[in-house]
């Protein structure tokens, strides 16, 4: 287990909307992922980039992305900020560690904590004006040398909801690589995603020795 220091219980919400939505279809959200095809471009990608070393799932949901990793080498912890999907992804997967945090604060867990982070299709549930705060804090959690892999799908026009009601933001993808400047970015992609479908961006990006 990899000791964090539980630095506050009072957690702010993401999108109050969305985070309702995921708790009361949580169930439902996690079948319908477990059923969708093995995300084959985002293991790919981890295998490529990732080094050993405790790596972060953040807006783990059902915990499949999070067991994977955890099969495959990589001492994994889920973060996720719905209860509901916790409670899933704690009994679909009894052995992986998962626990209580969201963006773009993502308190109780400390600056340095972590050789990779993983967060994919998180941050497009944020408020754009949210986006920057998060990366940042994506990257202030990693070691220096880590690796960020970062997705979000892409919407275009104004932001939306699904009939669920959670939030789909359309940002200028600068609000991302604005706070990377002092990152090495290792990938820059746009394509649909080989388990969900949809349009999706990815970065890969090392953060600097010295960062």
């Amino acid at each position: 287990m990899i000791p964090l220091p539980l630095l506050s219980v009072n957690l702010p919400v993401m999108d109050e909307e969305t985070q309702v939505a995921y708790d009361r279809d949580a169930a439902l959200f996690a079948a319908d992922w477990d059923a969708q095809p093995a995300g084959a471009d985002l293991q790919a990608t981890v295998l490529k980039f990732f080094n050993p070393g405790p790596t972060a799932d953040i807006g783990c949901g059902s915990g499949r992305d999070t067991a994977w990793l955890a099969r495959n080498g990589f001492a994994a912890i889920g973060f996720d900020y719905s209860e509901g999907l916790l409670t899933e992804a704690r009994r679909l997967h009894p052995d992986v560690e998962f626990r209580r945090s969201v963006l773009p604060k993502l308190k109780g867990i400390a600056d340095g904590s972590f050789t990779n982070v993983l967060c994919e299709t998180v941050i497009m549930h944020l408020e754009p004006a949210d986006i920057p705060a998060a990366v940042r804090r994506l990257v202030a959690i990693l070691k220096p040398g880590g690796t960020l892999y970062l997705t979000w799908r892409v919407s275009e026009g104004m932001g939306t909801r699904d009939k669920h009601g959670r939030f789909y933001a359309a940002f200028d993808a600068a609000l991302v690589s604005n706070e990377l400047k002092s990152a090495q970015v290792l990938l820059d992609e746009q394509a649909d995603s080989a388990s969900s479908g949809k349009l999706v961006r990815r970065i890969v990006a090392r953060k600097g020795a010295a960062s």
